[in-house]
């Protein structure tokens, strides 16, 4: 019987790439808009994917969070394929797109909490929540003022980026994503 490695692979490349376009938000502020686009729109079809494939391994053992997961893993494979097929019209994308790519990828980490607590520990548990809480938070300013968004887009959503790379590196360490 082969053994399995102790870390979640994909969470681990999704929580590098996620935190590497946090820091690159924060350094390249002037012409960061088109490029990060593009490379915002491949993060959310990398971590749409990610959940689509979490549903399909966990329809069968947990109740509605796999359903929530496959429903944010569409949303986000529709706005990253929206976003690097027409990067035109990616501000307008991410002015509508990225706050309910937010709010949802956020519901479904929360629906998640249960397995996670009994999995990771309180610590994990209590940080996960908070990310996903300010996640949903800054979904619901995003809408809200979508010119606000778009003016100091590369710090809140860096920021927000950094956290939930840094969320899904901790996720891949605590045998979370090992099954």
């Amino acid at each position: 019987m082969r053994q399995r490695s102790s870390y979640g692979w994909l969470e681990l490349v999704i929580g590098i790439l996620l935190s590497v376009l946090g820091i690159y938000s924060f350094f390249r502020p002037v012409d960061y808009l088109t490029t990060l686009i593009v490379i915002y729109g491949i993060a959310a079809l990398v971590t749409g994917i990610a959940d689509i494939v979490f549903y399909c391994k966990m329809e069968r053992h947990i109740g509605f969070a796999p359903t929530i997961s496959l429903a944010t893993g569409v949303l986000g494979v529709m706005a990253g394929l929206v976003l690097m097929v027409h990067p035109g019209a990616g501000r307008w994308a991410i002015g509508l797109f990225f706050p309910l790519w937010f709010i949802a990828h956020c519901i479904s980490r929360l629906t998640h909490l249960s397995v996670v607590r009994l999995i990771a520990g309180t610590t994990f548990y209590v940080f996960d929540m908070i990310i996903n809480i300010l996640g949903i938070i800054l979904g619901v300013l995003m809408l809200l003022t979508p010119q606000v968004t778009l003016l100091s887009m590369n710090l809140v959503i860096g920021f927000y980026l950094l956290l939930l790379g840094i969320d899904c590196i901790i996720e891949a360490c605590t045998k979370l994503g090992a099954r």
